[in-house]
Order: structure tokens, then sequence, then C-alpha cells
């Protein structure tokens, strides 16, 4: 039985559709639109969203992390029910081949049950205790205890080409709910049937585990203004964002212009740089260039972490790589993109690059289709020196574009190493030997991104404790904090210290019987042990 999507927005348990204002879902594939409407909220659903998720907050925070765990995996069941229905409607509204996006899923449902384990566990908290001494001169010591605790409301804007991974129940959903957060989705508007349905598994699964009312809410807009409504809100307490560098950016200053300035936590893009050194060129020129192409087109170059730029220097091995190079993007068939407004984006921005002096193009891809969202692959290539005169050549081209940098020698690839801004990324395609002789390239490698690569291309982000997905800016907003893997929990919280409370009276995670189990540092030394009154 298929699930009927709404098309109005959700506020906690109820569905509304104050606003006549509709926009309609787009097909890229076939340039055209569904026949579903889908109701921007109003200024009154706005506030209302608001203040039922602040009503809700004051009862979700203190719901222990069990039930909030039932409530994550709910959600993922929620979710795989939907079955088929969801792949299908998310591969019309964004063109992206069905296996990629059960991929997509299932990276989906591990990160919330990965949330869930954690919350199980309960260790996360950091729960730290300094016993009181009370005969300690020239004064006595109190009894201070210390643990994370969740902040409020949070907002997330989903992301355009992750329509499960990054969206309604994605990368800032799990964590924000995981820590006792209320959410609040502000859904994309290239993806509103997906987000209906993924929105619908999400209430089924909190009214299933009695989570209050207001614990999950989502809007529609096809615009900006509900957007910077939720950012201005008072009651909003962090914010949660994949995007653009100038989407970002934009959340970023309307937050510190609040009356009480709240952290957006926007990841804003990289062009993921990519250094071969001479000797792995040498040994390794076709087999780079077949990855090197692949990465680029992958999904149409629409990832954050797609390597759009790659730093050569002139040595053997080069010819043979831009030959190798050119030929695999050539018979690159051209990918439809996510939205028209992307597609014409993407060829600005790409036609501005090679318009720039001393660039020239290795190799454009064919073209299908006339179609507004068929993008075609292409390289181009500029000397070091003009890279290194010429700021605008870091900037990131979203799409199936990379650009080739021909450094002299190696101390004119470490100066063009030197300008780059903060990264996601940066990769190094060296032998071992090699490699160890270059330990300047890694300290300004280290300097500049959140994950530096060894023989590996950057597309592809694991879900795992280790992974870091963030960077210095402007990469993102705030390079010590990911958006990936159980750290990511640490956007949605802040410290609170307990001082001579009562034990009765504490949080079950910081009394001397350690109710959870969980491991804990007592008088700085770390133990799952009870205390001794």
């Amino acid at each position: 039985m298929s699930t009927v999507i709404q098309g109005k927005n959700y506020i906690g348990y109820s569905l509304s559709a104050e606003n006549p204002y509709t926009f309609k879902a787009y097909v890229p594939v076939d340039d055209a639109y569904l026949k579903d409407d889908f109701h921007a909220a109003s200024p009154g659903e706005v506030m209302r969203t608001m203040e039922l998720a602040q009503k809700a907050f004051l009862e979700y925070a203190y719901i222990p992390p069990p039930q909030r765990a039932n409530f994550l995996m709910a959600i993922t069941e929620e979710i795989l029910a939907l079955g088929d229905e969801l792949l299908e409607r998310a591969s019309l509204e964004t063109g992206l081949p069905a296996v990629r996006l059960a991929g997509e899923r299932a990276r989906t449902i591990t990160q919330l049950t990965q949330f869930a384990d954690l919350l199980r566990e309960g260790s996360w908290v950091e729960a730290s205790i300094d016993t009181p001494i009370p005969d300690r001169l020239p004064a006595p010591k109190p009894d201070l205890r210390k643990m994370l605790v969740p902040i409020g409301p949070v907002v997330v804007f989903g992301s355009s080409n992750f329509p499960f991974a990054y969206s309604v129940a994605g990368v800032d959903t799990g964590p924000a709910l995981a820590a006792g957060n209320p959410l609040i989705v502000k859904a994309h508007a290239a993806h509103p049937g997906v987000s209906d349905l993924t929105a619908q598994a999400v209430v089924k699964a909190a009214k299933r585990t009695g989570m209050p009312d207001g614990v999950f809410s989502m809007l529609y807009d096809d615009g900006f203004e509900v957007g910077a409504s939720l950012v201005k809100h008072p009651y909003t307490k962090a914010v949660g964002f994949t995007g653009s560098f100038k989407g970002g950016m934009a959340l970023y200053k309307m937050a510190q212009e609040r009356e009480e300035p709240i952290p957006v936590f926007a990841e804003m893009g990289s062009v993921n740089p990519i250094i071969i050194l001479p000797e792995y060129l040498k040994s390794n020129a076709e087999n780079l260039a077949h990855t090197l192409a692949a990465s680029v087109t992958l999904g149409a170059g629409q990832f954050c972490t797609n390597p759009g730029l790659v730093f050569v220097t002139n040595s053997d091995g080069l010819e043979t790589f831009e030959k190798t190079y050119s030929e695999e993007i050539l018979k690159t068939e051209s990918a439809t993109m996510l939205t028209a407004g992307i597609c014409r984006n993407f060829y600005h921005l790409r036609d501005d690059i090679l318009q720039q002096s001393g660039v020239t193009e290795l190799a454009l891809s064919g073209r299908t289709s006339e179609s507004k969202t068929q993008s075609q692959a292409s390289v181009a290539k500029v000397s070091g020196r003009e890279f290194i005169e010429n700021p605008k050549l870091q900037e990131e081209v979203f799409g199936p574009f990379s650009l080739l940098v021909v450094c002299d020698d190696a101390a004119e690839l470490s100066l063009a190493i030197s300008q780059l801004k903060g990264q996601l990324t940066t990769s190094v395609m060296g032998e071992s030997e090699e490699i160890r002789r270059h330990t300047a390239l890694f300290q300004n490698l280290s300097r500049i991104s959140g994950r530096v690569i060894i023989r590996g291309v950057p597309t592809g982000v694991e879900v795992c404790p280790s992974m870091h997905h963030g960077g210095p800016f402007p990469a993102s907003s705030d390079a010590k904090f990911t958006s990936v893997g159980r750290h990511s929990i640490l956007r949605f919280v802040r410290p609170q210290s307990y001082q001579g409370w009562d034990n009765d009276l504490l949080p079950d995670e910081l009394k001397n019987e350690n109710p959870l189990g969980i491991m804990r540092l007592v008088n700085n030394k770390e133990t799952r042990d009870t205390i001794q009154p």
C-alpha cells in the first residue's frame, strides 16, 4: 500500500497548510514537474512550530537515553517500511540512480543505528566527578560533577545532493535527536516528496515510542523566508547546514546578529586538492588518470568531496597522465544534475574558470541531450605560476570539473599549495619513501584540511568515529566539529556543572551508584565503579 504524500507542513503531530502559495517537485531527467502541491509555511506556522518545539524540549531533554534510542531505531524501521516507493520518488526528484539511492538509504540507517547504540552505552556524555574534600586548607573543596546536556530546539536544512543522508533523517537529525533536542527540518525544495515521505516515517516513529508532540517538525519553502525566520527565532539554539558557501555564510550572519547569537554548523564545500608526487606519477600515470576521472565524474560531480584541483610537477609520466585523463573525460557520458538551477550554475562557474588567464581546456565530454539538466564533464589545465597569481582558480565548481595545476618544480608546488584555503580533504599520491621526504608538505596540508588522505580519492565518507567531515574555514564554519560519525553529537550539547547537589537530585549519569554503568572520570581516573559516599 503506497503512502500518500501530504504536501503540508508537519508541525509536530499536526498537518498544516495555511499559506495558499504552493510549489511543485521538479523531475530533472524530464525537465518537468510532478502534480503534487507543497505548501510553503506561513509566518504563523513557523511561530507555532517553534513554540511547540520549546514545549517539547522541556520534556524530551529528560527522557532516558534508552527510550531516545528506541525512537531512533523506530525511525529506521519506518523508513525501511516505505520500501521501493521511497527510492522511486527520490530517483524521480533527483535524477540519481536507484542503486546509489539504496546505498544512501542504507547509510542513513547506519547513522541512526550508531546513535542509538551510543545512547544505550551512555558514556558519550563525558561524565566527570570530583568528590569533596571538606577539610582541605585553606578552603574546602566542594562536590563538583559535570556532563554534556542538550541545548534546545535545533533547526536543520536539508541538502539538495543527498535526499536521505543529509536531509530529513540525516547526519544532523540523528545527533540532534540523540542528544535530547527537538528538531525542526526546513525541507529542501529539490526533493519535497522524499522529504514528505521521510517526515511521515519520523512522525510515526515518534508516536510509536511515546515522544512528546513537537519533538520533530518539518516546514516547506522554495525560497528563503522560512529558513531565515527559523534561524532568527529566539527558541532556536543551533543550526545544521550542508550546502554552498554563500548559503552557509548567510545563515551564519543571521545567527550572529541575533540578540542571543547561536552556532551555525555549516559544511560549505571544498575543492579537495590532490597532490601527485613525481615518482608516483611516473609509475602510475595511467591508473591515476582512470581513478581521478572516475572520482571527478561520480554522481555528476555533485559531492562536497569532489576533487576539483589536481597538482603535479612537470615530470616523467605527466604526458601519459594528461593524455589518459583527457581520454577518460572525453568518453564520459553526460549526466543529469539535481536541478536545472544547479546545472546552470555549474556551467557558469566552469566557464568563468575557463576564461581565466592561462587556463586551457584539455577535454570536454559529449552531451546526450539538450536537457537543461545535462552536465558535460570537463578537465582544464593551468600553470603553477598562473594559479598562484589568481585566487579565483581556487573556487569550487559544483559538478564534474577539475583543474590540473602543473608546477615547474617542488618549490613552485609548495608555494601553490600554500595559497590554498581551508578544505574538507586533501590527498597525496606518492610512494612511501617519497612521502617521507615531504614532511613540510604534510604539515601544510594538515593545517588546511579536516582529512588528509594518502593514495586515495576524497569521494566517499565513511560513517565511523574516526571520520572527521569538516575542515578549516571556508570548508566549514567551525573546524572543531564533524558532521559525520558519533562525535557529531558534540555540536548539539553543552557542558553543565552541578555543585553541591544531593545524590538523589543528580542525573543518573552523575549519581554515586552509577545506575547506567557508564564510563566516568572520577577524581581524574576513568572508571565504571560506584562512588562510596
